[in-house]
């Protein structure tokens, strides 16, 4: 069997009793970095073989998990924090065990983006978990965009050197909103700060953060400052058609479709 199994994101005393007791019975453990979960099993007195599962050789390790699964061996695999799959390496793993009928499970255990959505104090009832924004530029606007009018809380991961350019890009796509990023979790130095967009997160950036920003309120919908044109439009871009599109915006802007439908005749 290969077991997808959640470790620490800080604190060592976070591992769970069943994800000791798999990583005991494992015949060889796949890892994001071999140097980082050596330091786990020392601390619990572990010795297993380490094998790499990384975002560049995920097919490799993928057939190399199979082989042993299919000899009756007992497989791990972790990320160098949290659950696999989830902002790290094993989407791809999972895919191709799918599509070659090979069952696998899941451990499950420590979480950032939870933990930092409860520290946070924002609204927890519903929430989109976004991760790492996409690096280049054109492909960071769209997305923003489209989360732009999520009612939602939204959490994001961020590396210290990225978070004020992540914040600028959220304050030019949301406008000013509450928002707390929440630092070091389950360590020493745990901290949740809160702040706004528009004022942004002072102080030296250190640690890998969860940035919570509160969703769009009904009244704020920024498709709601757009011309009936360009509201439309929005939707259509998103991949509805064009009947569907009017529905949603005159449902926006609490119009009839007819009072729409004048002004987008070329669309």
């Amino acid at each position: 069997m290969i077991s997808f199994v959640a470790t620490p994101i800080g604190n060592l005393k976070d591992i769970t009793l069943r994800a000791l007791e798999a990583l005991r019975a494992a015949d060889v453990i796949f890892c994001e970095d071999t140097r980082h979960t050596l330091g786990l099993l020392n601390a619990y007195e572990i010795k297993k073989p380490l094998l790499s599962c990384h975002k560049f050789n995920e097919r490799e390790a993928a057939e190399k998990m199979l082989a042993f699964s299919r000899e009756g061996k007992a497989v791990c695999v972790v990320s160098d924090a949290g659950m696999p799959v989830i902002s790290d390496p094993g989407r791809e793993v999972c895919a191709i065990l799918r599509a070659a009928g090979e069952p696998y499970t899941v451990l499950p255990g420590a979480n950032a983006a939870l933990s930092a959505l409860v520290l946070s104090a924002l609204p927890a009832a519903r929430f989109t978990f976004v991760g790492f924004l996409p690096e280049k530029k054109r492909e960071r606007e769209a997305l923003l965009a489209r989360l732009a009018c999520a009612r939602e809380t939204l959490l994001f991961h961020c590396a210290p050197q990225d978070a004020d350019g992540y914040i600028a890009a959220l304050y030019a796509a949301f406008g000013d909103r509450r928002a707390c990023a929440v630092r070091e979790i389950t360590k020493l130095h745990e901290e949740s700060i809160p702040f706004t967009l528009a004022e942004g997160l002072a102080g030296e950036k250190r640690g890998e953060y969860v940035l919570v920003v509160e969703g769009a309120a009904e009244a704020e919908d920024p498709r709601n400052a757009l011309s009936p044109r360009e509201h439309v439009l929005s939707y259509i871009r998103e991949g509805l058609d064009k009947k569907e599109a009017l529905k949603r915006a005159a449902r926006d802007r609490g119009v009839p479709k007819s009072a729409l439908y004048k002004e987008t005749l070329d669309l």
